[in-house]
C-alpha cells in the first residue's frame, strides 16, 4: 500500500492480476493474488522461497493456467487472447537459459523465425550487450552470462510490450549480474518496456526496481515504490524476506 493510502500506484497498469488462484495436485499455489505492474518500470516480485513467484510469471504468460481469476494486458483480460499472440506481446526469460540453434544467429532468431517474422540479428545482439560476438558462433560454447544475454536478445526479436524475467541472473558471477542489470535498465529506458523481474536479491531489487510486489505463501502482502519498499514503510517486508521476523 502506497504512502498515501492507495492500493495500486498511480497510472494505468501495463498487467495487472485480479483474484488470482492456481492450484496443482489438490495444493492451491496462488490463492487469490491482486497485483499491478505499472507500464515502461521495473517490477519486481520478491518473497521467500515457495510464495508462487514463479508460478505467477507463468500464470501472466499463459505456460500454465489459472484455477480461477484473471489476468489483464492493457487492461484487456489475456482470457480473451490467442496464447501465441499473448506470448509475442509478453516474452519470458527464465533462470536458466535454453538456447536452441547451431549457431548465435540461430538462437537468436529462433522464436521470431517460428512465428513468421524478420528480426535483425545484429541489432539484437547490439542491444542486448553482445555486439562484438560473432552471429556464427556455436552457442553452446558461451559462458551462461552471454547465453542468458543471447536468450533476452531471442526474446526481443519479438517485439514484446512486457518483458517477464525468472531471477535471471542467479546462476551467474557478480560481473555478468551487473552486465545483465544494467541491461535491464537499459531496455527499459531506451525501449520503454514493462518489465518484471522476480529476485531473491534484495540488493538488486534497490539497483533496478521500479516497484515491489511482496508475495508469501501465495498471496499477495503488500505493494510499494522503490522508495517506499526500501524505507522505513517498508522496513518489515524486507525483514520478513530475510528470515528475521
Amino acid at each position: 500500500m502506497g504512502a498515501d493510502g492507495t492500493r495500486w500506484p498511480k497510472g494505468q497498469p501495463k498487467v495487472r492480476v485480479s483474484g488470482l488462484r492456481y492450484a496443482v495436485g489438490g495444493t492451491e499455489v496462488l490463492k487469490g493474488v491482486d497485483a499491478v505492474m505499472p507500464g515502461d518500470l521495473i517490477t519486481s516480485i520478491v518473497g521467500p522461497s515457495g510464495a508462487g513467484k514463479s508460478t505467477l510469471l507463468r500464470v501472466i504468460n499463459r505456460l500454465i493456467e489459472p484455477t480461477a481469476g484473471e489476468v489483464y494486458l492493457d487492461g484487456n483480460p489475456t482470457s480473451g487472447i490467442d496464447p501465441l499472440e499473448l506470448r509475442r506481446r509478453v516474452g519470458m526469460v527464465f533462470q536458466l537459459p535454453a538456447l536452441f540453434g547451431d549457431t548465435v544467429e540461430d538462437a537468436v532468431l529462433y522464436g521470431a523465425r517460428l512465428a513468421g517474422r524478420n528480426a535483425d540479428s545484429g541489432l539484437l545482439l547490439e542491444m542486448a550487450g553482445l555486439a562484438g560476438l560473432r552471429r556464427d558462433r556455436d552457442p553452446r560454447g558461451l559462458s551462461v552470462g552471454e547465453q542468458q544475454r543471447v536468450s533476452i536478445a531471442r526474446a526481443l526479436a519479438l517485439e514484446p510490450e512486457v518483458l517477464l524475467m525468472d531471477e535471471p541472473t542467479s546462476a551467474l558471477d557478480e560481473a555478468s549480474r551487473t552486465r545483465i542489470e544494467d541491461l535491464v535498465k537499459e531496455l527499459r529506458d531506451r525501449l520503454g518496456l514493462t518489465i518484471v523481474v522476480v529476485s531473491h536479491d534484495i540488493g538488486q531489487v534497490e539497483r533496478i526496481a521500479d516497484h515491489v510486489v511482496l508475495l508469501a505463501a501465495g498471496q499477495d502482502e503488500g505493494q510499494w515504490s522503490r522508495e517506499e519498499f526500501f524505507s522505513r514503510e517498508g522496513e518489515r517486508a524486507r525483514r520478513f524476506i530475510a528470515g528475521r521476523l
